[in-house]
């Protein structure tokens, strides 16, 4: 049986159904762009890429806790 995702990557499957990108492209923005902090990066992937505040703070919430070895 598979897992479930939790956390913030159970929003994964509905932000590449609802945006048209996959994950990893997203992450990659995150991780390209100048800002650092959690609601910079928020704010930014809503201005500029039309995301809701959830599915962006799940993409930001998990690609920094990668990024930080979490």
């Amino acid at each position: 049986m598979t897992e479930t995702a939790k956390g913030p990557a159970s929003y994964f499957p509905s932000i590449e159904k609802k945006y048209g990108r996959p994950i990893a492209e997203w992450k990659d923005l995150i991780r390209r762009s100048p800002l650092t902090k959690h609601m910079e990066l928020v704010g930014w992937l809503m201005a500029e890429h039309g995301l809701g505040h959830g599915h962006a703070n799940a993409l930001v919430a998990h690609t920094l806790a990668e990024t930080n070895g979490r």
